[in-house]
Protein backbone atom coordinates (compact mmCIF):
# COMPACT_ATOMS: atom_id res chain seq x y z
CA UNK A 1 0.00 0.00 0.00
CA UNK A 2 1.33 3.44 -0.96
CA UNK A 3 0.50 6.68 0.82
CA UNK A 4 1.73 9.95 -0.61
CA UNK A 5 1.47 12.76 1.96
CA UNK A 6 0.61 16.32 1.01
CA UNK A 7 0.37 19.43 3.13
CA UNK A 8 -3.09 20.31 1.79
CA UNK A 9 -5.78 18.86 -0.42
CA UNK A 10 -6.38 15.16 -0.96
CA UNK A 11 -4.01 12.42 0.17
CA UNK A 12 -4.19 9.30 -2.01
CA UNK A 13 -3.94 5.92 -0.28
CA UNK A 14 -3.30 3.45 -3.11
CA UNK A 15 -3.32 -0.33 -2.90
CA UNK A 16 -2.23 -2.51 -5.80
CA UNK A 17 -5.24 -4.09 -7.53
CA UNK A 18 -4.77 -7.47 -9.20
CA UNK A 19 -8.41 -7.97 -10.18
CA UNK A 20 -11.95 -6.63 -9.99
CA UNK A 21 -11.14 -3.12 -11.19
CA UNK A 22 -12.00 -0.84 -14.12
CA UNK A 23 -9.79 1.63 -15.99
CA UNK A 24 -11.75 4.86 -16.59
CA UNK A 25 -10.26 7.80 -18.48
CA UNK A 26 -9.84 11.19 -16.81
CA UNK A 27 -11.52 12.65 -19.90
CA UNK A 28 -14.75 11.21 -18.52
CA UNK A 29 -14.15 11.60 -14.78
CA UNK A 30 -12.85 15.19 -15.01
CA UNK A 31 -14.92 16.48 -17.94
CA UNK A 32 -15.66 20.13 -17.16
CA UNK A 33 -19.13 20.14 -18.75
CA UNK A 34 -20.53 16.82 -17.46
CA UNK A 35 -22.60 16.72 -14.29
CA UNK A 36 -21.47 14.47 -11.46
CA UNK A 37 -24.43 12.18 -12.19
CA UNK A 38 -23.35 11.76 -15.82
CA UNK A 39 -19.75 11.09 -14.79
CA UNK A 40 -20.86 8.46 -12.27
CA UNK A 41 -23.28 6.70 -14.61
CA UNK A 42 -20.75 6.81 -17.46
CA UNK A 43 -18.12 5.22 -15.20
CA UNK A 44 -20.61 2.61 -14.01
CA UNK A 45 -21.45 1.63 -17.61
CA UNK A 46 -17.71 1.34 -18.35
CA UNK A 47 -17.41 -1.18 -15.49
CA UNK A 48 -20.16 -3.49 -16.78
CA UNK A 49 -19.36 -6.68 -18.76
CA UNK A 50 -19.82 -6.67 -22.54
CA UNK A 51 -23.46 -7.18 -23.49
CA UNK A 52 -24.95 -5.92 -20.21
CA UNK A 53 -28.30 -4.12 -20.62
CA UNK A 54 -27.90 -0.36 -20.13
CA UNK A 55 -31.35 0.93 -20.97
CA UNK A 56 -32.84 3.61 -18.75
CA UNK A 57 -35.10 1.07 -17.11
CA UNK A 58 -32.28 -1.46 -16.57
CA UNK A 59 -30.01 1.17 -14.99
CA UNK A 60 -32.83 2.45 -12.76
CA UNK A 61 -33.23 -1.07 -11.33
CA UNK A 62 -29.59 -1.11 -10.20
CA UNK A 63 -28.86 2.53 -9.35
CA UNK A 64 -30.44 4.85 -6.74
CA UNK A 65 -31.09 7.57 -9.34
CA UNK A 66 -34.55 7.60 -10.90
CA UNK A 67 -35.35 7.19 -14.57
CA UNK A 68 -35.57 10.96 -15.21
CA UNK A 69 -32.07 11.66 -13.84
CA UNK A 70 -30.61 8.64 -15.64
CA UNK A 71 -32.19 9.72 -18.95
CA UNK A 72 -30.76 13.23 -18.49
CA UNK A 73 -27.29 11.83 -17.70
CA UNK A 74 -27.32 9.59 -20.79
CA UNK A 75 -28.23 12.58 -22.96
CA UNK A 76 -25.23 14.46 -21.51
CA UNK A 77 -22.93 11.50 -22.26
CA UNK A 78 -24.27 11.37 -25.83
CA UNK A 79 -23.78 15.12 -26.28
CA UNK A 80 -20.08 14.90 -25.37
CA UNK A 81 -19.30 11.69 -27.27
CA UNK A 82 -19.14 9.06 -24.49
CA UNK A 83 -22.42 7.31 -25.36
CA UNK A 84 -24.21 6.45 -28.59
CA UNK A 85 -27.63 4.89 -29.18
CA UNK A 86 -28.59 3.85 -32.72
CA UNK A 87 -31.73 2.26 -34.12
CA UNK A 88 -31.38 -0.93 -36.15
CA UNK A 89 -33.96 -2.99 -37.96
CA UNK A 90 -33.65 -6.76 -37.44
CA UNK A 91 -34.35 -9.26 -40.25
CA UNK A 92 -37.70 -9.87 -38.53
CA UNK A 93 -38.61 -6.21 -39.09
CA UNK A 94 -38.39 -5.27 -35.39
CA UNK A 95 -36.62 -1.99 -34.63
CA UNK A 96 -34.21 -2.19 -31.68
CA UNK A 97 -31.79 0.22 -29.99
CA UNK A 98 -28.06 -0.63 -30.02
CA UNK A 99 -25.83 1.12 -27.47
CA UNK A 100 -22.10 1.94 -27.66
CA UNK A 101 -20.09 3.19 -24.65
CA UNK A 102 -16.81 5.03 -25.38
CA UNK A 103 -13.95 5.29 -22.90
CA UNK A 104 -12.84 8.42 -24.77
CA UNK A 105 -15.01 10.92 -26.65
CA UNK A 106 -15.77 9.73 -30.17
CA UNK A 107 -14.07 12.83 -31.62
CA UNK A 108 -10.82 11.80 -29.90
CA UNK A 109 -10.52 8.76 -32.19
CA UNK A 110 -9.71 10.97 -35.17
CA UNK A 111 -7.36 13.06 -33.04
CA UNK A 112 -5.56 9.87 -31.95
CA UNK A 113 -5.06 8.94 -35.58
CA UNK A 114 -3.46 12.35 -36.18
CA UNK A 115 -1.22 12.17 -33.08
CA UNK A 116 1.95 11.01 -34.93
CA UNK A 117 1.54 13.88 -37.38
CA UNK A 118 1.10 16.43 -34.59
CA UNK A 119 4.16 15.11 -32.74
CA UNK A 120 6.47 15.39 -35.78
CA UNK A 121 9.50 17.72 -35.37
CA UNK A 122 9.16 21.26 -36.65
CA UNK A 123 10.30 21.85 -40.24
CA UNK A 124 13.26 24.17 -40.93
CA UNK A 125 12.42 27.76 -41.77
CA UNK A 126 14.16 27.56 -45.15
CA UNK A 127 11.77 28.06 -48.09
CA UNK A 128 10.27 24.77 -49.29
CA UNK A 129 7.92 24.10 -52.19
CA UNK A 130 4.24 24.09 -51.14
CA UNK A 131 2.70 20.66 -50.76
CA UNK A 132 -0.88 19.77 -51.45
CA UNK A 133 -2.78 18.92 -48.28
CA UNK A 134 -5.52 16.32 -48.08
CA UNK A 135 -8.58 16.45 -45.88
CA UNK A 136 -8.70 13.83 -43.09
CA UNK A 137 -10.19 10.60 -44.46
CA UNK A 138 -13.03 8.96 -42.60
CA UNK A 139 -11.83 5.47 -43.55
CA UNK A 140 -8.32 6.04 -42.18
CA UNK A 141 -9.66 7.50 -38.91
CA UNK A 142 -11.98 4.51 -38.52
CA UNK A 143 -9.12 2.04 -38.91
CA UNK A 144 -6.77 3.94 -36.60
CA UNK A 145 -9.48 4.02 -33.92
CA UNK A 146 -10.02 0.25 -33.84
CA UNK A 147 -7.36 -0.07 -31.15
CA UNK A 148 -9.70 1.72 -28.74
CA UNK A 149 -12.07 -1.27 -29.01
CA UNK A 150 -9.41 -3.99 -28.72
CA UNK A 151 -5.70 -3.40 -28.13
CA UNK A 152 -4.89 -6.34 -30.43
CA UNK A 153 -6.08 -4.30 -33.42
CA UNK A 154 -3.19 -1.80 -33.41
CA UNK A 155 -2.26 -0.93 -37.01
CA UNK A 156 0.77 0.82 -38.40
CA UNK A 157 0.30 3.91 -40.53
CA UNK A 158 1.27 1.87 -43.58
CA UNK A 159 -1.40 -0.75 -42.78
CA UNK A 160 -4.03 1.97 -42.31
CA UNK A 161 -3.28 3.45 -45.76
CA UNK A 162 -3.32 -0.03 -47.34
CA UNK A 163 -6.68 -1.03 -45.82
CA UNK A 164 -8.40 2.35 -46.24
CA UNK A 165 -9.66 1.63 -49.80
CA UNK A 166 -11.39 -1.54 -48.55
CA UNK A 167 -13.19 0.46 -45.85
CA UNK A 168 -14.17 3.04 -48.48
CA UNK A 169 -15.94 0.25 -50.41
CA UNK A 170 -18.15 -0.41 -47.38
CA UNK A 171 -18.93 3.27 -46.92
CA UNK A 172 -19.69 3.75 -50.61
CA UNK A 173 -22.22 0.91 -50.40
CA UNK A 174 -24.21 2.79 -47.77
CA UNK A 175 -22.88 1.04 -44.65
CA UNK A 176 -22.69 3.44 -41.65
CA UNK A 177 -19.25 3.79 -39.98
CA UNK A 178 -20.64 2.32 -36.74
CA UNK A 179 -21.73 -0.80 -38.63
CA UNK A 180 -18.26 -1.14 -40.22
CA UNK A 181 -16.62 -0.92 -36.78
CA UNK A 182 -19.05 -3.49 -35.40
CA UNK A 183 -18.31 -5.91 -38.27
CA UNK A 184 -14.57 -5.61 -37.59
CA UNK A 185 -14.62 -5.78 -33.77
CA UNK A 186 -17.38 -8.24 -32.81
CA UNK A 187 -16.88 -11.99 -32.39
CA UNK A 188 -13.10 -11.61 -32.18
CA UNK A 189 -11.10 -14.79 -31.51
CA UNK A 190 -9.92 -15.50 -27.98
CA UNK A 191 -6.40 -16.34 -29.18
CA UNK A 192 -3.83 -13.59 -29.80
CA UNK A 193 -4.17 -11.83 -33.17
CA UNK A 194 -0.60 -12.00 -34.49
CA UNK A 195 -1.26 -10.18 -37.76
CA UNK A 196 -4.08 -7.65 -37.21
CA UNK A 197 -3.75 -6.11 -40.69
CA UNK A 198 -4.19 -9.50 -42.40
CA UNK A 199 -7.07 -10.38 -40.07
CA UNK A 200 -8.91 -7.12 -40.83
CA UNK A 201 -8.21 -7.42 -44.57
CA UNK A 202 -9.85 -10.86 -44.56
CA UNK A 203 -12.91 -9.56 -42.70
CA UNK A 204 -13.27 -6.56 -44.99
CA UNK A 205 -13.16 -8.80 -48.05
CA UNK A 206 -15.22 -11.76 -46.81
CA UNK A 207 -17.99 -9.71 -45.18
CA UNK A 208 -18.32 -7.00 -47.83
CA UNK A 209 -22.07 -6.38 -48.26
CA UNK A 210 -23.59 -6.07 -51.74
CA UNK A 211 -24.57 -2.79 -53.34
CA UNK A 212 -27.95 -1.45 -52.39
CA UNK A 213 -30.56 -2.28 -55.04
CA UNK A 214 -31.61 0.54 -57.29
CA UNK A 215 -34.82 2.16 -56.07
CA UNK A 216 -37.88 1.08 -58.00
CA UNK A 217 -39.78 4.11 -59.30
CA UNK A 218 -43.25 4.22 -57.84
CA UNK A 219 -45.94 6.20 -59.63
CA UNK A 220 -47.14 9.07 -57.55
CA UNK A 221 -50.52 8.47 -56.02
CA UNK A 222 -52.15 11.59 -54.71
CA UNK A 223 -54.75 9.49 -52.91
CA UNK A 224 -52.13 7.55 -50.91
CA UNK A 225 -52.21 8.09 -47.13
CA UNK A 226 -49.68 10.40 -45.50
CA UNK A 227 -46.30 8.95 -44.53
CA UNK A 228 -46.15 7.55 -40.98
CA UNK A 229 -44.43 9.50 -38.24
CA UNK A 230 -40.68 8.76 -37.77
CA UNK A 231 -39.42 6.37 -35.10
CA UNK A 232 -38.43 7.86 -31.74
CA UNK A 233 -36.67 6.23 -28.76
CA UNK A 234 -38.79 6.27 -25.61
CA UNK A 235 -37.09 8.20 -22.80
CA UNK A 236 -38.69 5.83 -20.28
CA UNK A 237 -38.14 2.29 -21.61
CA UNK A 238 -36.06 3.02 -24.78
CA UNK A 239 -38.57 1.14 -26.92
CA UNK A 240 -39.01 2.47 -30.46
CA UNK A 241 -42.33 4.18 -31.21
CA UNK A 242 -43.66 6.49 -33.89
CA UNK A 243 -44.14 10.16 -33.09
CA UNK A 244 -43.47 13.58 -34.55
CA UNK A 245 -41.26 14.53 -31.59
CA UNK A 246 -39.14 12.83 -28.88
CA UNK A 247 -40.69 11.84 -25.59
CA UNK A 248 -42.25 8.77 -24.02
CA UNK A 249 -44.25 5.97 -25.59
CA UNK A 250 -47.96 5.46 -24.90
CA UNK A 251 -47.38 2.77 -22.24
CA UNK A 252 -44.89 4.92 -20.28
CA UNK A 253 -47.21 7.92 -20.46
CA UNK A 254 -50.05 5.78 -19.18
CA UNK A 255 -47.92 4.50 -16.26
CA UNK A 256 -46.95 8.07 -15.37
CA UNK A 257 -50.59 9.17 -15.41
CA UNK A 258 -51.63 6.26 -13.19
CA UNK A 259 -48.79 7.00 -10.77
CA UNK A 260 -49.84 10.68 -10.63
Amino acid sequence: MKTRHSHSGVTHVKERLDGNFTVVSNELLQHPELSSTARGIGSYIQSLPEGSPVSIKALAERLPEGEIRIASALRELERYGFHLRTKERLPSGQVVTRTFSYNRPRGAVVEAARAPELAAPAQPKAPVPPRATKAPRKDAGLLAGLRTYDSRLVLSERDVLRLAPAVSQWLERGVPPTAVVRALTTDLPQDPIKHPAAFLAHRLASRLPPHLPAPVPVPRDTSAPARPDPFQTCEGCERAFRSTRPGRCRDCRARSERAA
